[in-house]
């Protein structure tokens, strides 16, 4: 398997992930030559989100791991409810065996309507907390007996007595309990895509109190940035997905949620939900809209919701993700795109950062 991505450093950038299979892929198997290509960039993380159609996680990430040599491989998230706790637990120990070390478990709340409709249980903070509790005694080799918490039930779970695995555990977080919890209870943190400047700074303040609180290092929490990379040496009708449609989406999914994190307007999001076009369409208007649909959807939303993205030269992007980090991230998910699509920015930041 050869790489079409390019390096000027063969130094690791830690800090850096990007996610596979960003979006609509065609196929699974792009994953493959995703891998390798960031790997060769030198990126740190690949992110995987779990979809139910071509994403299924176990089998993404297994891939991941078996293309790659140093690159970590974090689920972008997975949800417990699916599972039982240890199925998970088993996947993520293989996982972390298959890659000597280099697998995060990512878990997250995913969409009350999506489980309401497929009769799984709406995901609690207290399931989360109680499930990262249920995760790490199984590593540990414990046998949980007679375990009733949030998360469920269960009369014995148990791996083997022999294990001690120390298998780091990501919260995709949104909200303030949210945001405490992966504080105190998770190693590291996912934040949102289209955060603004205020936003990001108030979520990592929010994390690092609450694991200084629970008596933890609040260096030892990494708080990751996902921020939309969208250069000017993509075509325009992709630029146009990868910002409006994507921020289009999220109004769609969890727009409420959106606003009220980022203070943004809600009365922009109600004209957003009316519009006939808005209203009337079925499906992610990211991967379902046409270019001529989403430049009517551009009227929708103001400049300033969708500012909160590295665009432009590769040099203008490299300096909004370093900004990033200056803002208080640890890391910087350059979300939205595949490897290839990144080296100019991956270049750039490099320049930067020597």
């Amino acid at each position: 398997m050869t790489s079409d991505a390019s390096s000027t450093d063969a130094r690791p950038l830690d800090e850096l992930g990007f996610y596979g299979l960003a979006g609509a892929p065609r196929s699974p198997r792009d994953l493959i030559q995703e891998c390798v290509d960031g790997e060769a960039l030198g990126l740190g993380t690949v992110f995987l989100s779990e979809r139910f159609n071509i994403k299924e996680i176990a089998t993404i990430s297994g891939v991941a791991g078996a293309v790659t040599e140093r690159m970590r491989i974090a689920t972008g998230v997975t949800n417990h409810n699916t599972r039982h706790p240890v199925v998970t637990a088993s996947y993520a120990t293989t996982m972390h065996r298959l890659t000597g070390g280099r697998f995060v478990l990512g878990l997250g709340r995913g969409m009350d309507r999506m489980f309401d409709a497929f009769g799984l249980p709406r995901i609690t903070t207290a399931q989360l907390e109680d499930v990262a509790g249920i995760m790490r005694r199984l590593w540990r080799g414990e046998v949980v007996v007679g375990h009733d918490g949030p998360a469920g039930r269960w009369p014995v779970l148990t791996l083997d007595p022999d294990f001690r695995e120390d298998i780091p555990l990501l919260l995709s977080a949104f909200g303030p309990q949210s945001l405490q919890l992966a504080g105190r209870a998770f190693d590291e943190v996912l934040l949102h895509t289209f955060f603004t400047d205020e936003t990001l700074q108030r979520c990592v303040r929010t994390v690092k109190t609450s694991a200084e609180q629970a008596g933890r290092d609040p260096a030892d929490v990494t708080v990751w940035s996902c921020f939309a990379v969208v250069g000017d040496w993509l075509p325009a009708d992709v630029r146009l997905k990868k910002t409006v449609g994507r921020l289009a989406t999220y109004l769609q999914a969890y727009g409420d949620l959106m606003v009220r994190t980022n203070g943004w307007d809600p009365e922009v999001l109600v004209r957003f939900r009316a519009d006939p076009f808005v209203a009337g369409f079925r499906g992610a208007l990211d991967g379902k809209a046409t270019t001529a649909e989403l430049e009517h959807v551009a009227t929708l939303i103001p400049d300033e919701w969708l500012a909160p993205a590295a665009t432009g030269s590769p040099e203008q992007c490299a300096a909004a993700v370093r900004r990033q980090i200056e803002l208080g991230a640890d890391a910087v998910i350059l979300h939205g795109a595949a490897p290839t699509e990144l080296a100019p920015v991956v270049q750039a930041y490099r320049a930067l950062v020597a």
